[in-house]
């Protein structure tokens, strides 16, 4: 007869087996052994706009040059003489600027070009031209029946012969007449020393003295400088009413010192008009330089250039006048 394992370890053994047995008997089950750390969830990435790209503004082309024309292709060469401040002249660092300048560079930007500078002297601007070395010249040139003998030309501002005074103007200038008795200053040899006391190209009967006395009026009293700065310095220093001088310089002296120094309102003498010159019979060249000075007029693009030098008082309405 056997011996019945009641102890409590058999009992124990006992109960595993059968609970085994019966799991077995629902089926196969597997165990996934628990992760010893929980996995970081995977960021999501929004990607970000592109952005729109800002379109380039639109270049103001309103006439384009044959390329036979032109000296060189895709350029506006361009001749002037740098010793004319503030319409042509180097600064500190050589580079050329000016009035001038300045309008021609946006001239080639309405023609889709680039522009070239040639410093030039006058004396030999003209073959310089002839020699297709330059496209245009924009100098500071008189239009002259002489000269329209030997170039086309654009006209483009107004020169002519001014009055610098001082700020606010106390001594009440408003005419040549204004000027009679009281005393003003030159540069020795300018064509307004001549046109004060009535030297060639002036006759006497045209000239500011003789003008004077002409209307039983004391003549001007005249003082002469060497240099311009100089004759300047002596209106700033009080020694003198007004300074005559040449309608750009005058324009850019006020615009260096304008808390010193103003031009007379509308009192412009001897006006000349002055163009930009090309060979002659360059129909399409003279037609596309023309209109891309117009449409600069046309929109204040050329005025505000003037401004910029203090010359607008020599500004043109029109490039056919």
């Amino acid at each position: 007869m056997g011996v019945a394992m009641t102890s409590p370890r058999f009992r124990i053994v006992g109960l595993l087996a059968a609970a085994a047995i019966a799991v077995g008997a629902c089926g196969t089950t597997t165990v996934t052994p628990a992760p010893t750390h929980t996995p970081k969830p995977t960021p999501v990435v929004t990607p970000r706009p592109t952005p729109t790209p800002t379109p380039a503004p639109t270049q103001l082309i309103v006439a384009t040059i044959p390329a036979g024309e032109l000296v060189a292709a895709g350029q506006l060469t361009v001749c002037s003489d740098a010793t004319n401040a503030p319409q042509e002249f180097l600064d500190a660092a050589g580079t050329p600027t000016g009035s001038d300048v300045d309008l021609a560079s946006e001239i080639a930007t309405r023609l889709g070009l680039k522009l070239v500078f040639l410093n030039t002297a006058s004396a030999k601007i003209l073959a310089a031209l002839a020699a297709r070395q330059c496209d245009i010249i924009i100098s500071a040139q008189p239009i002259t029946p002489t000269l329209l003998t030997k170039v086309d030309m654009i006209p483009y501002f107004q020169g002519g012969q001014t009055f610098v005074v001082a700020k606010g103007n106390p001594a009440g200038i408003q005419s040549a007449y204004d000027l009679c008795k009281k005393t003003i200053s030159v540069r020795k040899g300018s064509p307004e020393a001549n046109h004060v006391n009535g030297v060639s190209p002036y006759t006497r009967a045209r000239g500011l003295i003789a003008n004077c006395q002409a209307a039983r009026l004391s003549p001007i009293v005249v003082k002469t400088y060497t240099k311009d700065s100089d004759a300047l310095a002596a209106l700033i220093a009080n020694k003198v009413v007004a300074y005559f001088t040449d309608l750009p310089i005058a324009g850019w002296d006020v615009a260096l010192q304008p808390n010193q120094l103003a031009l007379v309102p509308g009192l412009v003498l001897d006006p000349v008009a002055e163009g930009i010159s090309l060979t002659k019979n360059q129909n399409d060249m003279y037609a596309a330089v023309r209109l891309a000075l117009q449409s600069m007029i046309d929109d204040g693009t050329y005025l505000k250039i003037l401004t910029r030098y203090g010359v607008e008082a020599g500004a043109v309405a029109s490039t056919l006048s």
